[in-house]
């Protein structure tokens, strides 16, 4: 079987490890993959938002199963077109994309079946003194959100009314973010812990993976601006069995009797986002696609081949019987470029350990592999360090252990991934 994973980030290589360690023993593909993948992988030139030229690289290449990463091919149609050209498909078709690609239609979803979401409204940029005169009279804080794909960055926590109706503005007349601004969702801020639910999904049945948590700002203590994820940890015990009770019942359950109302062919990541709140969990966000970091720390702890599950969901056939999670913790950090998420070298030669200790791994970013075999910086966010113990101490020390011994020098990591955890956990 060829198999050819869509991306070129940390959460697409962890894919691709996942794909060579299956029993089914495919070929990996990867397009357009990065340095850590072309030392694995078949890597295969691709513009991720050419869904031609995906299905004409597939044709070429005789792919029978396609994994597709970010979330902009999915918004384009591409697992539309690569499975009308015959092909099995884990992501979701560019209706069932639209939860994500468009922050209004997920609100919708949301308020339709009752799931539980901060009250909200949204507001097109026909409507920008309308928007800026409710955002104006809104409680503080306030949260302004681009409604399209915004690479992660489109969300604005404002604590002033004039940083409120500046954001709302930007957004809406395009100076902020584009098109993506071009419809904005002003809701409430919640209070709380956030935490990350990833469900592999075919119609109205689910896989539920451990609950994760990352870490979005920069630097150590959440400070700092926000990033694409500093690191990431799984399990976490702010989702009690009392509190995943809730989800299931709450959020979950009526999400997947709105997929099957709404006819969705859905097949792929539901990610949600939840705050958990005094009141439970709420609804933060849906993505429809694994979340990068976390899907490092997930995949990992499914007691299943993450190949077989993903491609019985592709083909309508998930049992979610088959399907159980290890007991244990896994950790990643996050190497960065020293500058993320502002301005960061690239083209820095990357040494790394030429032995690994069991359970570690280390998955590849935003690098890029030299003619001569080197290996340099090629992103921000450009390897993660993950490491599976029986606790998340003993992961997380194992893992700065080896992030340490990575040769860079313009490396730049938090030093305290999982320290909510660990404080709950009464470690050191």
């Amino acid at each position: 079987m060829n198999v050819l994973v869509i991306g070129s980030g940390g959460r697409e290589h962890a894919l691709v490890k996942a794909c060579l360690r299956s029993p089914l023993a495919p070929k990996v593909f990867a397009a357009p993959g990065n340095g850590g993948m072309a030392g694995e992988a078949v890597c295969l030139p691709l513009n991720v938002e050419d869904v031609g030229a995906a299905v004409k690289l597939a044709k070429e290449n005789a792919i029978d199963f396609a994994i597709i990463g970010p979330e902009v091919p999915l918004a384009l149609g591409m697992a539309d077109a690569l499975r009308a050209a015959g092909l099995a498909v884990y992501g979701p078709g560019a209706r069932g994309a639209a939860l994500e690609s468009s922050k209004a239609v997920c609100k919708e979803f949301l308020f339709k079946y009752g799931i539980p979401t901060a009250t909200s409204r949204t507001f097109s940029s026909s409507q920008i003194d309308e928007a800026a005169a409710y955002v104006s009279a809104h409680e503080l804080p306030v949260v302004v959100k681009a409604s399209g794909l915004a690479a992660g960055k489109g969300v604005i926590i404002a604590q002033t009314t004039d940083e409120a109706v500046s954001a709302t503005r930007g957004m809406l007349d395009g100076s902020l973010f584009g098109e993506a601004g071009a419809e904005v969702v002003i809701e409430e801020c919640l209070v709380g812990e956030e935490a990350s639910i990833t469900l592999i999904v075919c119609g109205g049945k689910y896989v539920m993976l451990p609950a994760a948590q990352d870490h979005k700002r920069v630097g150590d203590g959440d400070s700092g601006p926000n990033t694409g994820g500093m690191g990431a940890y799984a399990p976490t015990s702010v989702i009690t069995q009392e509190v995943e009770k809730r989800i299931v019942e709450e959020i979950v359950e009526p999400t997947m009797r709105g997929f099957l109302a709404e006819n969705y062919d859905f097949r792929g990541t539901l990610f949600i986002g939840v705050m958990v709140t005094k009141k439970g969990p709420i609804v933060l966000e849906f993505n429809v696609r694994f979340g990068d970091p976390e899907t490092q720390v997930v995949l990992p702890m499914l007691d299943a081949d993450p190949l077989s599950l993903m491609l019985d969901c592709a083909l309508g056939k998930l049992n979610p019987a088959n399907v159980g999670i290890k007991k244990g913790s896994s950790i990643v950090i996050v190497l960065a470029a020293n500058g993320y998420p502002g301005h960061y070298p690239k083209g820095s030669e990357i040494v790394l350990p030429a032995d690994l200790p069991e359970g570690v791994e280390i998955v590849h970013a935003g690098t890029k592999k030299l003619a001569d075999g080197k290996i340099v910086s090629a992103g921000g966010r450009v390897l993660g360090v993950r490491a599976y113990a029986p606790t998340l101490l003993e992961a997380r020390n194992t893992a700065y252990a080896v992030a340490d011994r990575v040769q860079w020098a313009d490396k730049y990591m938090r030093r305290d991934i999982g320290y909510r955890q660990l404080a709950r956990d009464g470690a050191k």
